[in-house]
């Protein structure tokens, strides 16, 4: 799942009356609190396996 990032800027700067840099400066965390329950689900231990295997720390290995 790719991130919004327009989308959650709008929401932000549009729809909380943040500026710019108050939107940069918040944590994802303080984002989803923020915007409430219409904002997206955070990523899930399957998801998180998913991109460590296309993604590895070490292209030689294959992910595990």
């Amino acid at each position: 799942m790719r991130l919004d990032w327009a989308a959650m800027m709008r929401a932000s700067i549009c729809g909380l009356g943040l500026r710019p840099s108050e939107f940069w400066a918040l944590t994802p965390a303080e984002l989803r609190l923020m915007l409430g329950p219409t904002a997206p689900a955070p990523m899930g231990r399957a998801r998180l396996i998913e991109l460590c295997r296309a993604y590895p720390d070490d292209p030689g290995k294959e992910g595990s």
